[in-house]
Parts: C-alpha cells; structure tokens; sequence
C-alpha cells in the first residue's frame, strides 16, 4: 500500500481578521497538525486574498475543507478531529453524506458527487440500513434525480438489485425507487420480481420504478434516430 493512501487528510481553512470563530477553529486545526492528525494546513486570509473563497462561492467565514469533507462557520477542536479521523474511514464519506442531508445540505452533497462520482460508492450503505433517518432517505432520492441523465447513478445498480431482496420492507421500497433512479436498464428483471413482493408498498413502487425505467430507456433509445 502506498504512502499516499494512508496518508493522514490536508486541511484548508479561509479566515477574516474581524471574523469572531475564525481563531478558535484555525487553533483547533493548527493542533491536529502538530499532532500528526492532518498532514498539512493551507490558511488563506479572504482580506488580503478573497480569491479562493470567491472561486468556492464562500460567503462566510470560517470554512473549513478536511480532506473530502467541507465543514461550514464555528467547529470545536473535537468536532474538527471527529472529521480529520474519518476522512481516512471506510465509513467516513456515508456518515459526512448522512449528516449534510439530514440538514437540508443536499446542493453540497450534489456538488461533491459531481466533482467525484466515486463518492456516490457510500450512498448503498445509507440505503441498505434500516436505521437511516427519513431526511436522509428523501435527500437520496433527490439526490438521484438530481443526477438523472449524467449516467453517474448507473454505477450504483448492482448495489441497489441486491437490497431489492433487503429483509426490512423500507430497504426494499426505497431500493426499488432508486434502483430506477440509476438509469440502468438492467435493474428491470429485479423490479419485476419484486412485484410479487409480500408487501403492498414494495410492490406499489416497483410498478412505478419500472414504468420510470422504461420510459427512460425509450427516451434514450430514440435520441440516435433524432440526431440522424
């Protein structure tokens, strides 16, 4: 395994002089360091150079950026190494998506997809727990929908047809909703079969997802004659 895999998160902090929280969290931060919990910290003083923060449409200050994770105005010093410990987690990326759709950050969320679609690798483990919170669900949803059209979603279907077969009947539902979210054809054969499911939900929704898919599909497979 290489170095830089295991490396531990840079940090990048945008602060104001008259900016109230500004020196906690940059204490705060500038203490992982020299403890070995980040690897590098970049300041940037948005008075002497407000280009970084206009090139991330930032509008207040702090923001903080550790690792993947953009974390926005005043974070203790636990907070801010509760997020330097998970950006090297497994489980990091899904509890970082978690907790920004659970507060309505879903434009955030979107953002980071698209800048790396691999970060949509954690949206399945969210999906596949019975514990995670409606908000979280809904904001998954939108998510997908956001993203219908950019095939990005697509490499998520395996993930999906599997929890169509999930044990707890919210899993399956939602499995079979965004499963026609994922624009992959190939997710029909799975949704038919959940329409036998011993649930009225589940069955209801799968009916659903398999009219999207399709009309999604016929949509696409018209295109080549239109551009001819």
């Amino acid at each position: 395994m290489s170095t830089e895999s295991t490396r531990n998160p840079d940090a990048f902090v945008l602060i104001s002089p008259h900016c109230p929280h500004c020196a906690q969290v940059l204490l705060g931060l500038e203490e992982l360091v020299k403890e070995g919990a980040l690897s590098r910290l970049e300041i940037v003083n948005i008075a002497a150079d407000p280009g970084p923060a206009a090139e991330r449409g930032v509008r207040s200050v702090p923001w903080t950026q550790i690792g993947p994770f953009v974390l926005e105005g005043s974070h203790s010093p636990a907070e801010l190494r509760h997020w330097a410990e998970r950006a090297n987690d497994p489980n990091g990326m899904a509890w970082y998506i978690d907790e920004q759709l659970k507060t309505g950050k879903l434009p955030r969320v979107e953002a980071m997809i698209r800048e790396d679609p691999s970060r949509l690798d954690a949206i399945p483990q969210l999906a596949g727990d019975p514990d995670t919170a409606m908000q979280t669900r809904v904001g998954i949803a939108a998510l997908l929908e956001s993203l219908e059209g950019s095939g990005m979603a697509k490499r998520l279907s395996k993930e999906f047809i599997k929890l169509t077969s999930h044990p707890d009947t919210r899993v399956r539902a939602d499995a079979c909703h965004f499963l026609a979210l994922t624009e992959d054809k190939s997710g029909l054969a799975s949704l038919e079969a959940c329409l036998d499911d011993g649930d009225a939900t589940v069955r209801e929704i799968a009916a659903e997802s398999i009219e999207h898919l399709r009309q999604f599909t016929a949509q696409r497979s018209k295109q080549p004659d239109q551009n001819s």
